[in-house]
């Protein structure tokens, strides 16, 4: 993964992207770019202290919200329904296996359904724009059964061994 300069020296040290302008623009512009070459985001739920985690398609924006569509009746979609608190992983693919150095990043958020059409609209074009071969779900449906939900995180760690093999944990507080 191209990520460009290096990280600062005190960020490293401290292990957390925090104070220094410079190192969160650096950080924010290495998770979009790591964003950029993923698909896949594993979302995790709970109801009735029960953890569940499910797998979405997802986009995002340069404001670190992401996207998902999902019918409302899948578990995950009921249990946000309830209880907003969510927790997830986005990683890319690791073709090696076990030893392989790893990337990923992890986050703790808030997500809600999209129930303004402004918003929805916003959503979609966001979401559209990252899949333009997906099929495009007619807006009717978005009142029966399928929902459009954002995730607005609240802390990133991005893990990565490959380009921050010494110190490769960097947290992000939004």
């Amino acid at each position: 993964m191209d990520v460009g300069s290096a990280v600062c020296e005190q960020a490293q040290r401290e292990r957390i992207f925090q104070g220094a302008e410079d190192c969160m623009k650096e950080l924010k512009a290495v998770i979009l770019d790591y964003l950029s070459q993923t698909k896949l985001l594993q979302i995790g739920t709970t109801k009735n202290n029960k953890p569940w985690v499910a797998t979405v398609w997802f986009a995002h924006d340069k404001d670190f919200n992401f996207y998902f569509i999902s019918h409302r009746e899948r578990r995950h979609s009921d249990e946000l329904s309830e209880n907003p608190n969510v927790a997830g992983t986005i990683v890319a693919p690791h073709t090696l296996g076990s030893g392989e150095k790893v990337v990923g990043l992890q986050f703790e958020g808030v997500a809600e359904e999209i129930e303004d059409e402004k918003e929805l609209e916003n959503a979609l074009d966001v979401y559209y724009s990252r899949y333009p071969n997906a099929d495009r779900i007619p807006h009717e449906q978005f009142h029966n059964g399928v929902a459009c939900y954002v995730i607005h995180p609240k802390t990133l760690v991005l893990f990565d061994q490959v380009d921050y093999f010494d110190n490769p944990r960097h947290e992000l507080k939004l």
